[in-house]
């Protein structure tokens, strides 16, 4: 019992670690040859959009929403791959 004590506080502390780490990954993402860039964070919380004054011309708000939608999906996507590989350090060592 006492080694399964030890291996659910190792765990635990493996945890805390992962999610310290994802808290202060950013990761970066664009669509559209990077007309809309967006930055989110390990916990998938957006930080910030930029996006390029060309496409504000546009008169084609849906095109800019299209865009908006695939930035943030790439991040999404960027923070899973991203999660799973600190994942696999911790797991490793």
């Amino acid at each position: 019992m006492k080694n399964l004590g030890q291996m659910m506080k190792q765990a635990q502390q493996m945890q805390e670690e992962l999610q310290k780490q994802m808290e202060q990954t950013v990761i970066e993402a664009s669509a559209g040859g990077e007309m809309v860039s967006v930055k989110m964070n390990g916990n998938k919380q957006l930080l910030s959009i930029e996006i390029d004054p060309e496409v504000l011309g546009n008169e084609d708000p849906e095109m800019l929403q299209d865009l908006i939608v695939a930035a943030v999906n790439e991040a999404t996507r960027r923070v899973d791959e991203a999660m799973r590989g600190q994942l696999g350090n911790l797991t490793a060592g």
